[in-house]
């Protein structure tokens, strides 16, 4: 027997459509979802969006249920949250996290899906794969009880990693990005905010997530001697330059990538990616956090909403999708 669904598919760079899918019975070991909400992540999303992943980056950046291959056609997405209609019995009926696409239904492997806390609502829990990413990186960063921390870049990974740093006591946090507008986010977080021209120095530590050139340039000034910036910016394609003459050397900075796709080897003897990705669940109880949601549309309106997110027409941090029609 096979069900019906339907997908978001990206058919060429700049262009998306809504196609039919097909989806067999689950095997024992597998469920069935009906996606309730999922989540277009404005930085990597729209950059594959726009055909903007490198060819040598085309492995490290497939989904884990992407079909098709970059730049296109391809379905591609991470941040979903459904409902379990069928499958083992301890999961049928509950609500759970997956790292799937935009579709109104599918079949995965059970071990495949988290369920969401029951103190977390099913649309806040559409961050879980941005506050994971957050998660990893601090555990990157190991950052200490007094701190003087600067986030640069308030997107949707740079305002995650604000939001749990707000909870470290004794640690001085400023969200710094250039659009003012992010004002009202960082304090609906909890930190601080400033402009890159205004932003505190003689920080320990700066975690950039602007995705720039200058931010980068920026992060590097705002260090104390041997502070470290961790580079969460993910650039795709473009090349970007980096002063590394100046004070680099003499103050002895460092900067040191962090990325998602594995555990942080700080965590690595003891942490699963299963046991992340439920960390990160159980901290989106915190209603603080539905600041990061700044947009939201029905799934059939995705061919539409996407090239206006690419664009920046539409400024979103985490645009959230709703499935209204069950089918």
């Amino acid at each position: 027997m096979t069900r019906s669904a339907r997908a978001f598919w990206l058919r060429s760079p700049g262009q998306g459509e809504i196609r039919d899918v097909d989806l067999p019975d689950p095997a024992e070991d597998e469920v069935l979802v009906r996606s309730l909400w999922s989540g277009v992540s404005r930085g990597t999303e729209t950059l594959v969006f726009r055909g903007g992943v490198p060819e040598s980056q085309y492995a490290a950046m497939r989904a884990p249920f992407q079909e098709g291959d970059f730049p296109g056609p391809v379905k591609y997405g991470y941040l979903n949250v459904g409902l379990v209609e069928q499958g083992p019995a301890h999961l049928v009926g509950r609500t759970v996290f997956c790292l799937y696409p935009h579709q109104t239904r599918y079949v995965v492997p059970a071990a495949a899906v988290t369920p969401v806390p029951d103190d977390v609502p099913a649309e806040r829990a559409v961050l879980a794969g941005t506050v994971e990413t957050a998660v990893n990186a601090l555990w990157d960063a190991a950052p200490l009880v007094g701190d003087r921390i600067a986030v640069v870049g308030g997107g949707m990974v740079g305002c995650s990693v604000a939001a749990l740093l707000a909870r470290f006591p004794g640690v001085r946090v400023q969200l710094v990005d250039a659009d003012p507008g992010r004002a009202k986010v960082a304090e609906a977080l909890g930190v601080d905010f400033a402009s890159p021209e205004d932003a505190l120095g003689e920080c320990d530590l700066v975690v950039h997530a602007s995705a720039t050139e200058q931010g980068l340039a920026r992060s590097l000034e705002l260090l104390t001697a041997e502070g470290t910036v961790i580079e969460l910016s993910w650039y795709g394609d473009r090349r970007v330059s980096l002063p590394l003459g100046e004070a680099f050397h003499s103050r002895r900075l460092v900067v040191r990538s962090s990325q998602v796709g594995t555990v942080s080897p700080a965590r690595r003897a003891s942490r699963t990616y299963a046991d992340r990705l439920a960390l990160a669940l159980d901290l989106l109880a915190d209603p603080a956090l539905d600041a990061l949601v700044t947009g939201e549309c029905a799934f059939d309106e995705l061919p539409d909403v996407l090239p206006r997110l690419a664009s920046g027409e539409i400024p979103a941090l985490c645009h959230r999708v709703r499935y209204e029609d069950p089918a």
